[in-house]
């Protein structure tokens, strides 16, 4: 578990606020999804049912809430607010888990469950790590009030609570909650390959059949999917893609890498790709149409459009807070583009990069225009795929600035991109096995 990550009730989560990061209410929490695993290890917490003002139920994941205390949940304000529909791999934790008969493994003996306790972990995931239970005969610990649309908890009015002992259990002290091992629903192969890296993921769903593949990619949470589709051949990203509810489709697209996204969509017949676009969010649209301009071997069809951009008088400490983003890749947080504002692609005038190294030289309070590198000439947008490639051999970079002829700052190409352009086109068809010990030559 984290350092000092506190344990939080679900019981004390349900009706709470929501706010976004100006301090503005954007609904209330109605539930809890979570996804079982085999066996009895504890169950990721996906994210939030939220209600809007306008009732409608919308998902809100957990990458996208920044904290819960003092009976409030504060997220990035990013929200989608499509309406929200259960997937089959997810549960909910108000409406399926709580209330439910489960038996302590110890004894065997049949309890009730009242209550589940979450916390984070270290990467930045949230799972369910405890039980509260009473022995004793089933009553209605916790109701649902559908009339009313919320959910009513019983030692807050309407009922008390019912004779019986009650005590905390870690997780994989219950049975009753999990999935089984055997059967070959999708649920349980995704629960079998849930450590795998997105690349190792895509190379099992690449072997699967289309039926199969099919139903893992529907089993999947909108950014694992991202993740995986980045990493399949271009091929199966389309079939995958295509089978998809066209809504989901286009939430997928928002969640993978722009640049990526881009690549997919200029696959796609003409009508296919603009319909997908309009249920795809403006601001992201947009990117995507910037994007697929661009000739798909230049500096700007690789680019993504999601750098960090600082303006110059910015401190290394807020760049460091920007950095230390667990979703960044390791080449995007390699370093920081400083940019008079907007801040957001196409930026005001570029004016340099700060390296993450020089970031940990310099005190906190340094401002980030004092200590830019602008030595190194940014790449053209039209910059073909052999110049790209020939740039980053000569100064050693995983990153570089991709600015038009106006000095604003388009997008960045990351040596990842590159190398999945240059490499054969049958590349992810390689499985690689690095032993210790063991050279290419089999020595």
């Amino acid at each position: 578990m984290a350092a000092g990550a506190p344990r939080i009730f679900v019981s004390h989560l349900a009706g709470v606020a929501v706010f976004d990061p100006n301090g503005d209410q954007v609904g209330r929490v109605r539930d809890l999804v979570v996804m079982l695993r085999v066996g009895r290890k504890p169950p990721r917490l996906l994210g939030l049912v939220v209600e809007l003002a306008t009732r409608r139920r919308i998902f809100l994941p957990m990458t996208r809430v920044t904290g819960i205390h003092s009976g409030q949940v504060l997220t990035t304000g990013v929200l989608n607010v499509r309406r929200f529909e259960q997937r089959p791999t997810e549960r909910l934790v108000f409406g399926e888990l709580l209330d439910r008969r489960v038996t302590l493994v110890a004894t065997g003996e049949e309890v009730t469950v009242l209550d589940l306790s979450v916390q984070q972990l270290p990467r930045r995931d949230w799972e369910i790590n405890q039980v509260f239970v009473r022995k004793g005969r089933k009553g209605g610990a916790f109701r649902r009030a559908k009339e009313e649309r919320r959910v009513a908890l019983p030692w807050k009015g309407g009922g008390g609570r019912r004779a019986g002992e009650t005590l905390t259990v870690e997780w994989s002290d219950v049975t009753g909650f999990s999935l089984e091992e055997h059967g070959q629903g999708a649920e349980n192969l995704l629960a079998t390959f849930e450590q795998l890296r997105p690349a190792d993921l895509a190379n099992v769903l690449h072997h699967l059949s289309a039926k199969r593949r099919a139903e893992v990619a529907a089993a999947l949470d909108d950014e694992r999917l991202a993740d995986v589709l980045e990493e399949l051949p271009e091929d199966d990203q389309i079939e995958i893609l295509g089978k998809l509810a066209e809504e989901r489709a286009a939430d997928v697209l928002e969640a993978m890498d722009p640049d990526d996204a881009a690549d997919l969509l200029g696959e796609l017949p003409e009508e296919d790709k603009e319909r997908l676009l309009s249920l795809m969010q403006p601001s992201d649209a947009a990117d995507m149409r910037r994007l697929m301009a661009y000739e798909e071997h230049t500096a700007g069809g690789l680019m993504t459009t999601e750098p960090i951009v600082l303006r110059p008088d910015a401190t290394v400490a807020d760049a460091l807070a920007r950095v230390r983003n667990p979703d960044l890749s390791p080449a995007l947080a390699a370093q920081v583009y400083v940019c008079r504002p907007p801040d957001d692609t196409p930026t005001g005038k570029y004016l340099g990069t700060v390296h993450f190294q020089r970031l940990l030289r310099d005190p906190p309070y340094t401002l980030v225009g004092s200590i830019i590198d602008d030595d190194l000439q940014p790449l053209e947008p039209r910059a073909a795929l052999p110049v790209v490639a020939g740039f980053f051999a000569t100064y050693d970079m995983v990153a570089a600035p991709v600015v038009d002829e106006a000095g604003s700052l388009l997008g960045v190409v990351t040596v990842d991109d590159v190398l999945d352009h240059l490499l054969p086109e049958d590349w992810r068809e390689t499985e690689y096995h690095l032993e210790e010990g063991v050279g290419a030559d089999g020595a």
